[in-house]
């Protein structure tokens, strides 16, 4: 026992150094102006990487005999209610409330992964876009790759279409497909590496369903910037993310028929690129309207932290101790018929 407590003062120690004090000195302001009292117990979790903790989404396409009694034994449960207003019966995903993380799994070519270790948060916008079989999915921002692979556990799309415009980004992006979903499956799934400001207006009303998964200023990873200077550049860029995030969501629209719905999702905790980027779209395209999300937030909030007072069409999940998911902010639209 000793030990190991030395080990946590260590690796504690080690930790505590990576902080970047610029990014924390700015979210500081930002955060505690924005969340009020809140904030204190989210910073608590973001800078204290040992109390993270990681679910695992099992993989559908890939039977693994035993490795469910084997998490229950560790601790582990379903994440997800089956009361949820939109939870498929193949969609299988197990968190435990203490930290740590399950080993995760080496890509071999030829073989399938059991399971995708992720932030349990990030599924809830999967599971909030309700993919229906035979229906054609847009994911625009794709990389890398877990919110697609959650979505194949969900249905088979007719025609699934992942685009990443950063070419790094979009190799790990078909690297994660590739390990995840079957040879059979892939031959429905169009990879490309577009800029997603374009695909409305070169694919106009083709999707059903649309995910913006929008660049951001990552909270979790900002705070950890290994070099300062980089880290004072990605604060003076992070005014122009908005922007970037409003074109994105106008292509998405132009991009979806008529009576098709969008989630729009962030892992940041920032105003302005959330709820403020959302409101704008609203204020500026006519033909889009708010879809209540709340139902699927009660559903889960047994796991989840919500922020209060927000809208119902969208929600923010603060992370917390024993539940260190998120921050993950999420946002449903649905395009009018053109009736």
């Amino acid at each position: 026992f000793f030990l190991s407590l030395k080990l946590e003062k260590k690796t504690k120690g080690k930790l505590q150094k990576q902080i970047c004090q610029v990014v924390l000195d700015h979210f500081e302001k930002q955060y505690t102006a924005e969340l009020g009292n809140a904030w204190s117990s989210v910073r608590d979790v973001l800078t204290s990487p040992w109390c993270w903790q990681h679910a695992l989404l099992l993989n559908r396409f890939s039977q693994c005999p035993g490795l469910e009694s084997s998490l229950a034994e560790q601790g582990y449960h379903p994440a997800f209610p089956a009361a949820l207003p939109y939870l498929p019966a193949a969609f299988r995903c197990y968190i435990r409330t203490t930290p740590g993380r399950f080993p995760s799994q080496k890509h071999q070519p030829g073989k399938l992964k059991e399971y995708y270790l992720l932030n349990a948060a990030s599924l809830l916008p999967v599971l909030a876009l309700e993919v229906k079989d035979g229906e054609d999915v847009l994911d625009l921002c794709a990389a890398p790759g877990g919110k697609s692979v959650a979505i194949l556990q969900c249905a088979c799309p007719g025609h699934f279409h992942c685009n990443e415009y950063d070419d790094l980004r979009s190799r790990w992006l078909e690297q994660t497909i590739e390990s995840f979903i079957p040879d059979a499956l892939i031959n429905l799934i169009m990879v490309s590496k577009l800029d997603g400001r374009q695909i409305g207006d070169l694919q106009p009303e083709f999707y059903d369903k649309v995910l913006v998964d929008a660049p951001c200023s990552n909270d979790r990873s900002w705070l950890f910037s290994p070099d300062p200077q980089q880290a004072v550049l990605r604060l003076m860029q992070r005014k122009e993310l908005s922007s970037l995030q409003f074109q994105l969501l106008r292509s998405a629209i132009k991009a979806l028929r008529p009576g098709g719905s969008l989630v729009y999702s962030t892992c940041t905790l920032s105003k302005a690129e959330n709820s403020d980027v959302i409101e704008l779209i609203l204020n500026s395209c006519r033909n889009v309207m708010p879809v209540d999300i709340s139902e699927m937030a009660r559903g889960v909030s047994q796991e989840f932290t919500f922020l209060s007072g927000m809208q119902q069409h969208e929600l923010l999940v603060l992370p917390e101790k024993g539940r260190a998911w998120g921050p993950m902010y999420i946002a449903k639209l649905k395009k009018m018929s053109s009736t």
